[in-house]
Order: C-alpha cells, then structure tokens, then sequence
C-alpha cells in the first residue's frame, strides 16, 4: 500500500467512487504491452490502444515509467 501511495496509485485502488473494476483492470494487465510509448491491450473482447501519458490522464494517476511495468 505504502509503494502505491508513493507512486500516486494509491487513490485508483482504494476510493470505490473513481469505480474501477479489479476483474477488468487484471484483465487490462494481462494483455498489456508499451511499444514506442503506445500501451496496447484487450478488456472483455475490445482492443485497446493510446499513448502511455493519456493512460495516466485517463486514470488520474503517473505514467512515468509505466512502460518499465509491463516490460
């Protein structure tokens, strides 16, 4: 908890009102990969694809270094 809290993550997971669905985000987690700064994966059948900053914008968190992640 404490390393989500320093990297700015903490909120996304903790505050139910920002509705973000576990199932969906491991799901998100598993096909995910970061090519030149693009994050591509699929969520119940849809593909997924934008650049890494605007996952942070999307989410209200970081995305520096998000790509190191998911390597």
């Amino acid at each position: 908890m404490e390393k989500l809290r320093v990297q700015g993550w903490l909120e996304l997971f903790t505050n139910t009102q920002l509705g973000c669905s576990v199932p969906d985000l491991a799901e998100f987690y598993v096909d995910c990969k970061v090519t030149n700064g693009l994050v591509t994966s699929e969520v119940n059948g849809k593909k997924l694809c934008f650049e890494a900053k605007k996952q942070g914008e999307i989410l209200g968190v970081p995305a520096v270094g998000f790509d190191v992640y998911v390597r």
